[in-house]
């Protein structure tokens, strides 16, 4: 078996690089994205607001008590969709096979390639060209997996680029606490310090049974990822474009409440839907067909969300824009589509941290006991969804 050789690719704060190369004069102060000093949450942050312990998902008035003389922006979704855009296509014109897991992070896989280049050698060449064309600085690690590539990323930041070879994984991993390891939660991390392990090189020690005796099933996964065993593949990057669901009325109906409610519904569960796949969509669409099938479609962009307090007076408008009222209607469709992979917490620019923590607990609740366990008083007149599944665009 050839061995495996796998990139990860972060581009360093993301949002903060973007607005820098339109504003150069940004470059070197600490600049925080996310709405302003007074509302909203930290989507972004520079290197320099970092040293002041400022980090993602804070709130921005927190942040500013942290380091006052910071600059907050606002930020722009279409610029920061579209410099990804940028970068994807170049990994694209580049490599054999690449997996988009966010607006500013890739994983690439150059198994094989080692029979007729270096891969090492690739990346560094794609890393330069994609800062020579997009300005854009950029992170790299590259290991056997997919775990290691992207804990060699994280240790090169920032605008650095780091190799594990291989056989030397469990070396480069055992001084790092466990914190690095991807995925491992606060409060695993917090078990596994009540029990002397701090370091990965502690639990690369454990013995698995342990683990698994404290964690069940995860207590192997930890164990795995902690001695660098990671064979997940590169999953090849194709984005969904749309998720979409419509309901038939078994009477064709003029009655707007009636209407509105269903609307409401249905558009709760697309964005549950969004965020149970860390989605967001940047266009809003309904769909009508009235009592002898005439069908009428209207749509409108929007910023990147997956909020349907944002998204639910987005339709209820074009509702009343596509609406004919004096037209009963047979069919009654919603659609969100242009959509990108990213967190929610991070992208509501405009959103508290009161609104967010509301959806993250809604969210919690209805992925442990059934959608809709948790929705507005609204939608609960639909009860459980009785319309189409979601398609796929």
């Amino acid at each position: 078996m050839s061995k495996r050789y796998i990139v990860h690719i972060d581009l360093d704060s993301f949002f903060v690089s973007v607005e820098r190369r339109l504003n150069p004069a940004l470059i070197g102060k600490p600049v925080i994205i996310g709405g302003s000093k007074d509302r909203g949450v930290v989507a972004s942050c520079s290197y320099e607001a970092r040293a002041f312990g400022i980090h993602s998902a804070m709130p921005s008035r927190q942040a500013y008590k942290l380091c006052p003389h910071a600059i907050f922006l606002h930020g722009s979704h279409g610029r920061y969709s579209e410099a990804s855009r940028e970068v994807t296509q170049i990994i694209h014109d580049t490599v054999p096979l690449y997996q988009k897991t966010s607006v500013d992070e890739f994983y690439i896989d150059l198994t094989g390639m080692d029979r007729y280049y270096d891969p090492y050698q690739m990346a560094t060449d794609l890393r330069q060209r994609i800062t020579t064309e997009t300005g854009l600085p950029i992170s790299f690690g590259m290991a056997s997996c997919k775990t290691v590539a992207k804990m060699a990323t994280n240790q090169a930041k920032p605008n650095g680029q780091l190799l594990i070879e291989h056989g030397r994984e469990k070396e480069f991993m055992a001084p790092l606490n466990i914190s690095k390891i991807p995925m491992l939660g606060d409060k695993t991390c917090e078990k596994l310090y009540q029990y002397g392990i701090e370091k990965i090189g502690d639990l690369q020690r454990v013995n698995p049974r342990f683990l698994e005796s404290r964690f069940g099933r995860a207590g192997k996964y930890i164990w795995e990822k902690a001695n660098g065993i990671d064979d997940s593949e590169i999953i090849p990057y194709s984005e969904r474009k749309s998720i979409s669901t419509e309901h038939t009325f078994h009477q064709d109906t003029a009655n707007r409440h009636e209407l509105e409610t269903l609307l409401v519904s249905m558009t709760e569960e697309l964005a549950f839907k969004l965020r149970s796949e860390s989605k967001l969509a940047s266009c809003l669409a309904i769909k009508i067909r009235y009592a002898n099938f005439e069908t009428h479609t209207l749509q409108e962009k929007i910023a990147l969300t997956s909020a349907e307090h944002i998204l639910i007076p987005g339709i209820k408008n074009l509702l009343k824009r596509a609406w004919n009222q004096h037209r009963p209607i047979r069919l009654i469709g919603v659609k969100l589509s242009q959509l990108c992979t990213g967190s929610y917490q991070i992208n509501l620019f405009e959103d508290n941290e009161e609104q967010i923590k509301l959806y993250k607990a809604m969210d919690n609740i209805n992925f442990k006991y059934g959608n809709k366990t948790v929705c507005r008083a609204a939608g609960m007149e639909i009860g459980q969804r009785n319309f189409n599944p979601f398609h796929a665009g």
